[in-house]
This record gives C-alpha cells, sequence and structure tokens, in this order.
C-alpha cells in the first residue's frame, strides 16, 4: 500500500489499529447527532408555512427520494416602469434587432441573468375587473390607462373614454356600423358560420378584438393576435374585456399553432403587407388553415372601385393589387368564395387535387418538401412554400370535421399520429377531467362563476380540462410545450384553441390577463430544464390580482411550489386530489392585491 506520495505506508501491528477505529466509530456517532440536532433546530427554514392541510407521509424522509425542500423568500416589488412589462417583447430591447419585417416586434427573451425576480406592480389605482359579459363592452380606465388608441382611433369608435371607464362601442376601420352589422353581412357570404361548420378562428391584426368578441356569442373561439406596436395595449385591452388574444405578428417565423387547425381567418385592413415578400405571409395563413377552410379580407385593395380615393392612391393601382393579390391566392389552390361591399372571402382547397399543379418545374409557390414538418412551429422559420395537407387523413377538411359542439367529444384523426395516441384514449382522458373538474369545483367555488373568465391550461395535453368546462363563462387558452408530444392538433380539431410555448421563457401576453393559471403535473415534466422559481414569478406576471392558481402535483415538489409561491404573496392551502392518493396533491392558491409602495411616476 502506498500513500498519494507514493511513499512506503508503515504497518502497525493488529493490536495498534484497535483504538483509532474505536475513536473514529465515537466521532462518528457523535458528528451524526451534531447535524440530527442541527436539522431539527433549524427545520422551520427548510418546512413550508401557511399550506393548511399539510400531512407528511411517514414514508417521506429528506432523502432524494422525498419531498424537495427550499427555503423561503420574499420576494421585492419590481419597479413602476415594470407595470405592462412582457419580456419576451419588451420595447425597451427593440432597438438591438433589425427592422426588415418588423423582426424586432417578434419574440426575442431575455438572457437569464437579464431574468427579473421581482413582483410586477399593478397601476396605481387598479381595480378588479369587471364580470363578463360586462367586461366586453366597458372596463377601468386604471386598469390599462392608456389614451392612445382612443385619441387615434377616435372617429373609428374602437373604444371610447367616459370618466372612469374606456366603452368599446364595437366600431373599427371597416366596420363603421359596428361590428354585429359587419359579422351580419360576413354570414350571409359564409352560411357556415351558422350551422356549427366554423367553430375556430384567427384574427391578425385584431385591434381591441371586437370582431372575436363578437363571434363569442355566435358559438365562433377566434384567437385575436396584435404585436406589442406603438398602439400600444391592443391585445392588454382585448384581454382586460375578457376575448381571447396573444401578442404575436406574422414576420419571419411561424406563427405558434399546427398546420390544418383554424376553420377561418380574418384580416380587416391589418396593414399586412400580403402580395409582398413572395406572398410569404399568405403561405403561413395557409398552412394554420384547415383544407375548406375560409380566409377574409376586408380594406384595400378589396372594393377598389368604390374606396380607391380614400386610400391615397390610384384606380390603378389599387386594381393591380388586387389581381396580383388574387393571382397570388389561385397559385395557393384558393378559390374566391364570396365578396360583397368591403368584404371577400376566399376558400382554401378541400382536397389535395390542386396541388399537382406544384410539382411543375419553376412553379411558384413551389410544394414545401417532404422533409418539412407541417406542425414545427416554435421559433420555426417561415419558409417560402407551400405545406400541402397530409393525404393519410381523410377527415381533415372542414366539411369533414364534425360540426360543434359534437366535434369537442369526437376523437380526431390525427390523434392517431400522438405516441399511445388512441380513441380509447381519448374518451379516457375526457372522463378523466371530468370527474377532475367536479373536485375542482368543491375546492373553488368560483370555479363556474363569473369570478373566473380568462383561464389558462399551461400544459394540456388533449384539452380535456378545457371540454370539462365549456358550458361555464369562460374560455380556455391550452398550452402545449414545445417540448411535449404535439397534441395541439387534437386540441384545435375538437374545436378548442391554444399555442405551442416553452415554460423556460414568458408567455405572450401581457401582465395582468388571466382569472385562472391551472397546470397538471408541469414541474414534474419540465423542472429539468425550467427553474421553478421563474416559472411560478412569470404565472404571477400574467394573473389577475385575486385570481386563482389550480396546481396540480407530485407530492415531491408541492411544498416547494408553496414555498415560492408564499414569498410571491400568494396564499395557498394544499389538498387531496379526488383519488386521495399520496403521491399527487392539489395546491389551491390566490394571488393577493396589493399596490406598490413606491411613488407612482404618471
Amino acid at each position: 500500500m502506498k500513500h498519494k506520495d507514493s511513499k512506503p505506508a508503515s504497518q502497525p501491528d493488529k493490536g495498534s489499529r484497535v483504538v483509532p477505529m474505536a475513536i473514529m466509530f465515537v466521532v462518528l456517532c457523535g458528528f451524526s447527532f451534531y447535524l440530527g440536532g442541527i436539522f431539527c433546530s433549524k427545520k422551520d427554514i427548510y418546512s413550508t408555512n401557511g399550506v393548511a392541510n399539510t400531512v407528511e407521509s411517514p414514508k417521506e424522509t429528506v432523502a432524494s427520494s422525498g419531498p424537495l425542500k427550499i427555503k423561503s423568500v420574499a420576494f421585492p416589488e419590481c419597479s413602476r416602469e415594470y407595470e405592462d412589462f412582457t419580456p419576451c417583447t419588451d420595447p425597451k430591447r427593440w432597438k438591438k434587432f433589425g427592422v426588415h419585417r418588423l423582426t424586432f416586434l417578434e419574440r426575442h427573451c431575455p438572457p437569464l441573468f437579464e431574468r427579473k425576480e421581482c413582483l410586477i406592480p399593478p397601476p396605481d389605482g387598479y381595480k378588479l375587473p369587471m364580470s363578463w359579459p360586462k367586461s366586453r363592452d366597458e372596463c377601468w380606465y386604471r386598469n390599462v390607462p392608456y389614451d392612445w388608441i382612443n385619441k387615434q382611433k377616435s372617429n373609428q369608435n374602437w373604444l371610447r373614454k367616459e370618466g372612469e371607464k374606456f366603452r368599446f362601442p364595437g366600431g373599427g376601420t371597416m366596420f363603421p356600423r359596428g361590428v354585429g352589422a359587419y359579422v351580419d353581412l360576413m354570414q350571409d357570404l359564409i352560411p357556415e358560420m351558422l350551422d356549427g361548420t366554423i367553430r375556430t378562428a384567427i384574427d391578425t391584426g385584431c385591434g381591441v378584438a371586437s370582431w372575436g368578441g363578437d363571434l363569442l356569442d355566435r358559438g365562433i373561439l377566434t384567437v385575436s393576435l396584435a404585436p406589442r406596436d406603438n398602439h400600444e395595449a391592443q391585445v392588454q385591452f382585448a384581454l382586460e374585456r375578457g376575448i381571447p388574444a396573444i401578442l404575436g405578428i406574422i414576420s419571419t417565423q411561424r406563427l405558434p399553432f399546427p398546420s390544418n387547425s383554424f376553420d377561418m381567418a380574418h384580416c380587416s385592413r391589418c396593414l399586412i403587407p400580403w402580395t409582398e415578400f413572395g406572398g410569404i405571409y399568405l403561405l403561413e395563413i395557409h398552412r394554420i388553415l384547415r383544407p375548406g377552410g375560409f380566409w377574409i379580407l376586408s380594406g384595400p385593395p378589396v372594393n377598389y372601385e368604390n374606396r380607391w380615393r380614400g386610400w391615397n392612391t390610384t384606380v390603378e393601382e389599387q386594381k393591380s393589387d388586387y389581381d396580383k393579390l388574387q393571382d397570388l391566392l389561385t397559385s395557393m389552390c384558393f378559390t374566391l368564395y364570396n365578396k360583397k361591399d368591403d368584404i371577400a372571402v376566399w376558400q382554401k382547397s378541400k382536397d389535395n387535387s390542386c396541388y399537382s399543379k406544384l410539382a411543375v418545374p419553376d412553379a411558384y409557390p413551389p410544394k414545401c418538401d417532404d422533409g418539412t414538418e407541417p406542425d414545427a412551429a416554435w421559433y420555426t422559420p417561415l419558409r417560402p412554400c407551400v405545406v400541402v395537407p397530409n393525404q393519410k387523413f381523410k377527415a381533415l377538411a372542414l366539411q369533414s370535421v364534425p360540426k360543434w359542439p359534437k366535434r369537442l367529444h369526437v376523437a380526431p384523426e390525427r390523434i392517431g399520429d400522438i405516441h399511445s395516441g388512441s380513441a380509447s384514449a381519448f374518451k379516457h382522458d375526457d372522463a378523466k377531467w371530468n370527474e377532475r373538474v367536479k373536485h375542482y369545483k368543491k375546492l373553488l367555488p368560483a370555479l363556474g362563476t363569473d369570478k373566473i373568465r380568462n383561464v389558462m391550461d399551461m400544459n394540456t395535453v388533449y384539452g380535456g380540462f378545457a371540454a370539462a368546462v365549456i358550458d361555464d363563462p369562460l374560455w380556455v387558452m391550452n398550452v402545449v410545450s414545445s417540448y411535449a408530444d404535439n397534441t395541439l392538433a387534437v386540441v384545435y380539431d375538437r374545436g378548442l384553441i391554444g399555442t405551442y410555448h416553452d415554460w423556460c421563457e414568458a408567455f405572450s401576453t401581457y401582465p395582468r390577463t388571466y382569472d385562472l393559471l391551472h397546470l397538471d403535473g408541469l414541474f414534474t415534466a419540465e423542472s429539468h430544464r425550467c427553474g421553478m422559481k421563474y416559472v411560478l414569478l412569470e404565472m404571477d406576471r400574467v394573473l389577475r390580482p385575486n385570481g386563482y392558481a389550480i396546481i396540480r402535483e407530485s407530492s415531491y415538489f408541492v411544498d416547494t411550489v408553496a414555498t415560492i409561491a408564499k414569498g410571491m404573496r400568494w396564499g395557498c392551502r394544499k389538498e387531496e386530489t379526488e383519488y386521495g392518493i399520496e403521491k399527487e396533491k392539489i395546491l389551491i392558491c390566490q394571488k393577493k392585491l396589493w399596490y406598490s409602495s413606491n411613488q407612482s411616476s404618471r
């Protein structure tokens, strides 16, 4: 035997080894006892306080298999300048990115070392939002205290400030007689809007989302989309009203939706240059629109014969623009479906027969190659090619999908493309969420009342939670992790809406825009990639004051989540699941309403 310095070791006799070993044994025992005393005396540092019904399993120990523990920390307030902080679309960072195709308006998330570890304060005078459906027509001015749209668009009746409130008359650039009359005309042009054929829609350049708000009463669920731009708060207004909306722009990246999903897409003078850059923006609309789906355009160059004088152009220029648009749509296998006054409607091909022409040499736009993943849509560049629907799906076309509401509970054809996906798995998921939601309503009586309107299911699979609350006065944004199985297509096929997202980053919305956040095993699935602290701080950012979180987690994580939540000024209580199993618990949390201790800079 050698020491590390390679010198020979002395060989003690057998008797000389007994005393040192005995001494070492006594020292180790004493040291272990000392450590145990320290741990017990400091247990208040590691245990979770303030969580009702916390019951430790006798089988749980401080070993690696036991529950995760974390030291409690109180997060400070952010300064007032962060009241409407949108980390991945922050105007303060725009100058770092190019203006070509408005790329600076796309998602550009800050690096880890620039993340904020503070709580976003509400504006001075913030009040709890009005309940639905009253909120569709008015909101508190101090909740979204911006006059830009009011001043710049006052002649178009987008919104109107009256005392302490903003009112939404339902006007818009292309519907001066009100959004109701505008949609009535649209229904005359598209009868499929009346019989449940059309269920999901997307509104690009949505303004304050009056179009999407009107469609809710007609059984059509719309994702309203607008960038964070000089209009300042379009999406914030939409969500304050209780209308589905997210921040986004068609620029250089695909929109965060699967292919062949929306039944209808709409642009009302949204100022998107559809025929520029080889028609790449229309190609993205084509990708996300279901076969047989409709694309609606109102505004230039539609009705150019009567409108060109008000567009600071000539009739010849407007005719040329319209002809270019028509030719481009035809090349993508759209046909003009109907047209009247300021509204034109095109329909995407119901089958694949038209796309054979894309195989002709030098055809533009060309067919995307077989290596292009049609549903890849998280930081995926736009490509100047046509995504042709997969011919193996015979029931993908709008006319083949069951009509609403029947489609909600029919297993979509595309579930077969998901690992372990099947009709029986879909049926089991539906039944499971019906039972879970019944239990949730016992734990949180506000669920199903007008106290909860904007809801996010942060890591859905098939949209089962959203389906189980479909009769309640709320809507659900279903989020599918960009790292999980692609189940979002199934969510859309059943007539629900959602988006891809990576929870290691901030969500594409303003602060204080959701009444309820629901997550099922998100930390179990993503904690190896995403810091729990940052995910919970992001939840706090998007949750409205007095809003709720239903956190369904393994026992390993639940107390740690509660500890971090306490530092965010949330009140949480731990509950049993509907099955009463030890390995899984439910946290019911509520975010407290508080106001900044800093002086207002307004």
